[in-house]
């Protein structure tokens, strides 16, 4: 599976494919969402422009889209820090709702 929750966080398992005419995201294969950005993959301009992408389509502030791994390779390891959207496109599902307490009897005595 290409992403967890973890709390409120999305963990996600990405495959960046620079140089595209346009940022968007593709399909999961290898357990793994394709992202395509439409920058370079110089001087970390990709890396950059994926995380801005990621902040954009999630509808977080950038600095709540963070790199666990990958910052010169195309397979990359983010987390998304509370995201207010999830875009069908990126196909994640809602995180598991978090159950209520069980209600406590008091003990008759």
């Amino acid at each position: 599976m290409h992403y967890r929750w973890q709390g409120a966080d999305l963990w996600l398992e990405l495959q960046g494919k620079p140089g595209a005419r346009r940022d968007g995201f593709g399909r999961v294969q290898g357990g793994r969402l394709q992202v395509q950005i439409a920058a370079a993959p110089e001087d970390g301009k990709a890396t950059a422009r994926l995380l801005a992408f990621l902040a954009e389509a999630f509808d977080v502030p950038r600095a709540a889209v963070v790199l666990r791994y990958g910052q010169t390779s195309p397979k990359k390891g983010v987390i998304v820090q509370g995201p207010r959207r999830l875009p069908p496109e990126a196909a994640v599902a809602a995180p598991p709702a978090v159950s209520a307490a069980p209600e406590v009897r008091p003990r008759r005595t």
